[in-house]
């Protein structure tokens, strides 16, 4: 089994990576967080790999830090929920306040991430909450990675969002503007990140 992928950020897009080691090509699903939080095409990188095998695929899931990758694993221990469900629901949440929304059993905040429904969340809880305390993930946590800027409001998340995934800044800020307008400055930044690229490919 892969555990471990160090190389060359080949191509990205809105949910995978492909990273070129030795000429060899491995495509990587990652959450949409993740993703824009990881180098740039051409930039070296360093991924946690959870290798999942079925009768039909054989799929690589690819992580930046141990906080991730664990919350991943914990979450597809979770009846129902399979390893595409576990990278959505990473790509909709920072891993810190997962952990704390599971902690305390928020089940609104976890319905609140787009394709968990009020089954899913509240399994989540039951499931997870001893679990998540012995992890120790803490809220609002995340670990350094190059090539961010981390700024406090939305918009500016959005632009490094952006930025992050390769458009150009002047192509990147009409994308974030057109989100913005659409969804409003309000809304969550998967929300945004996720309309920006739809206008993209427009």
């Amino acid at each position: 089994m892969i555990a471990r992928l160090s190389g060359t950020v080949e191509e990205k897009t809105e949910d995978t990576l492909v990273v070129d080691v030795n000429g060899v090509g491995y495509r990587v699903n990652m959450s949409l967080i993740a993703l824009t939080r990881a180098p740039r095409e051409g930039e070296r990188v360093k991924l946690r790999i959870q290798t999942v095998v079925r009768e039909d695929a054989f799929d690589l899931f690819g992580f930046l830090d141990s906080e991730e990758e664990e919350l991943f694993k914990l979450l597809t221990s979770v009846s129902h929920v399979g390893p595409k469900t576990a990278i959505g629901v990473l790509s909709g949440i920072e891993p810190g306040d997962l952990a704390e929304a599971i902690r305390t059993a928020n089940v609104n905040r976890l319905k609140s991430i787009h394709g968990v429904g009020k089954k899913t969340a509240e399994r989540l809880v039951v499931e997870l909450k001893d679990k998540v305390e012995l992890l120790g993930v803490v809220k609002g946590s995340r670990n350094a990675t190059p090539n961010v800027v981390r700024p406090g409001d939305t918009g500016s998340e959005l632009l490094s969002a952006l930025l992050n995934l390769g458009y150009k800044p002047a192509q990147a800020e009409r994308l974030a503007q057109q989100a913005n307008e659409k969804l409003g400055e309000g809304a969550a930044l998967e929300s945004l990140v996720k309309e920006a690229l739809k206008a993209a490919r427009a």
